[in-house]
């Protein structure tokens, strides 16, 4: 799916206008085949207001305390994310900590796709359909119209199906109580 996206802002006499009406490329990494991730919109603060449509800056991919993320992401069917044996490991790792940095500091080497963030993520199945998996391998299937809210639980994405699944995705950063 193409996703596209409609910005809008204030011009200096208080009129709102079209900002940016354009077209978002997915990310697309070679150690996850067939994965996309569309980075939307962001921040790491809190928004002022009135806002001119100028993208804030948000260096990496998900967002500190008080900052936020929108996007999607395509999790492809199961039999489509094998790793080529032939890819260069460690470019293939430098090319997600350039184009999707912090991503790899949260997943676990140890369960593949099992990852904590300091987030509240509001999820919502776009098209096809997946599997939450929480700790102790408790699962759930989720299909196009559901939603989730992740409150920074451990958790991984699972498509057992012969189709794509999109998700759209809003992180809030949060505050994790030690």
């Amino acid at each position: 799916m193409e996703i596209h996206c409609v910005v809008t802002g204030q011009n200096e006499t208080g009129k709102s206008v079209i900002v940016h009406n354009t077209p978002v490329q997915p990310i697309c990494l070679a150690l996850f085949p067939g994965y996309e991730f569309h980075r939307v919109w962001g921040s790491d603060s809190v928004p002022g207001l009135p806002s001119d449509g100028t993208l804030p800056r948000q260096p990496r991919y998900f967002p500190p305390k008080n900052g936020f993320r929108f996007g999607f992401f395509t999790i492809p069917p199961e039999t489509r994310t094998r790793v080529d044996g032939r890819i260069n490991t460690a470019s293939a790792i430098e090319e997600i900590q350039q184009r999707l940095p912090g991503m790899l500091e949260v997943l676990e080497r140890d369960h593949p796709g099992m990852h904590t963030t300091d987030t509240v993520d509001f999820d919502v199945v776009v098209s096809g359909e997946v599997y939450l998996e929480l700790d102790d391998e408790a699962e759930v299937l989720l299909k196009a119209g559901d939603c989730v809210i992740q409150n920074g639980t451990r958790h991984a994405w699972h498509n057992r199906s012969s189709e794509k699944c999109l998700i759209a995705v809003t992180l809030l950063g949060a505050e994790r109580k030690r």
